[in-house]
């Protein structure tokens, strides 16, 4: 886990004066124990800073060692032949397994990390080698014989990546206040991002950050970038995982087959040279999460969780299933137990961190939890994050699954559904969101006049209306609605955001946060399973993940 950053272009690099440096220093959160930098030129590269008329770009790193914490896993890294640089940031969790292939191959390491794994994996594979990742990334892998610069991230968008083409060239870091220290670079608001935020409470689910000349690259996306700090090609897509047809086999064979994808993930997460702790809510996913690792680890692994226990509100406090869970998988548990004066003097350090705007200060329990594992000693933490939206944990995905009954002519089931939701909810509610989830189009989207802005009197409806914002309402159409609003929520509306929390709120304490529930080959599994094995015929909530 780490922190990037680099100025593709000459023109741009040369005119950049401090703010590689100043990129540096403003990543340092991210990676404290080392940074690297490397010159683009037109002869190769260079650590120092050559003369200004023969540069074509820089790339920044900060790390945070998780492997190999010795200087063989440094970076930038290059390849023996000096083809190939890469800035990286992430865990590439099957590095063991592509390691081998590629030494069946005739290839040597030199380390053992997973930086250079990636690496050899680029320059046999290319563009290729990302579909064959397990593991969570964003990176730039500079091409000095084309002289062209490859930005990729993951499937998921668990590693952030930003741009900018404001200046005459190609910018990009880890984090958005890395980018503010680029000449050129604007603080300007992206009208659009903040319509959607204001209105509709969503961020991340597009391109667009809260920055006008800042882009975020999106989930599964790459971008090429040319000698001279052009876009060459895209953004676009790299990879994906789609929502086909649901799998028909018996529910004992998907929980059994949900068990073992579930617990193959955990040990790949466990890959480690450092201490792993887990984030204990007490909650399905991450007492999951623990227990899968009592499992995959056996006894004798001393394993710590930390939990933030809510004293002030009975109705949320989980307190004792994290103590049940502890007990039950032998592991010490360490508590926060923060009061709302510590929320009142740590919400400038949070605002801070996290760049852009959130939805709530219920995101201060994550910041307080990566706080306490830090004072511990403990730099790699596991979490139950995504488990929600890929089984249907939220309530309200109930009406989705009403939807798909009528839809079908299942009055009967849908019936005893809405009965069943009497006891989390208005069953009434839960019909009229159904019957609008048939009802709708997947996406509603016509230019806002100032007369439609002024229906909500707290906006500036000019402001926006100026700047030909969009108004847009996105809901699941066809099929089944429930597995495509789950697709939905896990890369588009729910979960980017919540991607984007925790990796600040751990980054900020220079944790790495790993999230087992998502990987390619889990989440497409989930996702294609029939509805009533996520949620069933009762209300049940992760239906197949608890019998499994």
């Amino acid at each position: 886990m780490c922190g990037i950053g680099g100025i593709l272009g000459g023109a741009w690099a040369q005119r950049s004066g401090d703010a590689p440096a100043a990129m540096s220093r403003r990543l340092a959160h991210r990676g404290p124990d080392g940074e690297g930098m490397l010159w683009l030129t037109r002869g190769g590269v260079s650590a120092a800073r050559p003369a200004a008329g023969s540069v074509e770009g820089v790339l920044v790193h900060r790390r945070l060692a998780i492997l190999d914490p010795s200087e063989a896993g440094r970076q930038p890294m290059s390849t023996p032949d000096g083809r190939y640089h890469i800035v990286y940031n992430g865990e590439i969790y099957n590095y063991v397994e592509l390691r081998e292939e590629l030494e069946a191959g005739g290839l040597r390491f030199s380390s053992g990390c997973d930086t250079e794994v990636l690496l050899a994996a680029w320059a046999r594979w290319g563009e290729a080698c990302l579909s064959r990742l397990v593991g969570m990334f964003a990176f730039a892998v500079h091409d000095a014989e084309t002289g062209e610069t490859t930005l990729a991230r993951d499937l998921f968008g668990i590693k952030p990546l930003f741009y900018s083409t404001a200046g005459p060239g190609f910018a990009f870091a880890s984090e958005i206040k890395a980018l503010l220290t680029v000449p050129g670079v604007g603080r300007g608001a992206d009208a659009q991002a903040v319509y959607d935020y204001l209105v509709w409470n969503m961020t991340g689910h597009d391109g667009r950050s809260f920055f006008a000349d800042i882009r975020r690259l999106r989930p599964g996306f790459l971008v090429r970038v040319g000698r001279d700090g052009s876009v060459v090609e895209g953004p676009r897509r790299w990879g994906s995982i789609g929502l086909g047809g649901a799998e028909r086999v018996p529910f004992e064979e998907a929980a059994e087959r949900v068990r073992s994808v579930f617990l193959d993930n955990v040990r790949l997460h466990l890959r480690s040279d450092v201490e792993v702790g887990c984030a204990l809510s007490g909650g399905v996913d991450s007492s999951a999460v623990v227990a899968g690792l009592r499992s995959v680890a056996g006894e004798d692994l001393k394993i710590r969780c930390f939990s933030h226990i809510a004293e002030d509100d009975p109705a949320i406090n989980e307190e004792r299933w994290v103590d049940l869970v502890a007990g039950r998988a032998g592991v010490e548990v360490i508590k926060s137990r923060p009061s709302g004066d510590d929320l009142a003097r740590d919400l400038d350090g949070m605002i801070a961190a996290q760049d852009e705007p959130f939805g709530s200060t219920s995101i201060y329990a994550q910041c307080r939890v990566f706080r306490l594992a830090r004072e511990h000693g403990v730099r790699v933490m596991l979490s139950g994050q995504g488990a929600d939206e890929l089984l249907a944990g939220y309530r309200p995905y109930t009406a989705a699954r009403v939807a798909t009954l009528l839809a079908r002519g299942r009055l009967g089931a849908a019936g005893r559904l809405l009965w069943a939701s009497r006891a989390w909810g208005d069953p009434k509610h839960t019909l009229m969101r159904a019957l609008w989830l048939l009802a709708k189009p997947a996406v509603l989207g016509t230019g806002l006049s100032r007369r439609r802005l002024r229906r909500r009197s707290w906006l500036r409806a000019g402001w926006f209306a100026e700047r030909g914002v969009v108004g847009r309402v996105a809901t699941p159409r066809g099929g089944d609605r429930l597995r495509s609003m789950l697709h939905d929520s896990a890369f588009r509306t729910s979960l980017p955001a919540l991607l984007r929390f925790e990796d600040r709120n751990a980054m900020a304490e220079s944790i790495e946060s790993r999230v087992p529930f998502l990987t390619p080959g889990l989440a497409g599994l989930l996702l294609s399973q029939p509805e009533e094995y996520l949620l069933g015929p009762d209300g049940e909530t992760k239906r197949v993940f608890k019998a499994a």
